[in-house]
């Protein structure tokens, strides 16, 4: 369950704008604030079990924008590798500035 959570909170920074206000608000509330269920009900005045469904629905919401459009997994990927290369161009011969070049590369993604 938590890694789930972590990755709707990696996946709200990507498609939080596409989510309603109604829904953002919420996830960011459980998620980056790191509210209860309860504390966030009493903030937007509404029932415990009325957030747990907004939770639901956008984090699906949020899951369907990733099946669709892979921005986060390929954003994901594109840093492994960015973070591969930077290692591995530390490890070699390289000019200085073909070296900083590939470091404010890695710094990019």
């Amino acid at each position: 369950m938590f890694e789930k959570d972590l990755y709707i909170g990696f996946l709200l920074d990507f498609y939080g704008d596409l989510l309603g206000e109604h829904k953002r608000e919420a996830l960011s509330m459980y998620f980056n604030e790191d509210l209860s269920l309860s504390e966030i009900a009493e903030v937007m005045g509404i029932s415990r079990q009325g957030v747990r469904n907004i939770i639901k629905k956008a984090g699906d919401e949020l899951l369907f924008y990733e099946e669709k459009l892979g921005l986060a997994g390929r954003f994901r990927e594109l840093r492994e590798t960015a973070d591969r290369i930077c290692a591995m161009s530390r490890q070699c011969d390289l000019p200085e500035e073909l070296r900083r070049e590939i470091e404010h590369l890695s710094s990019l993604v």
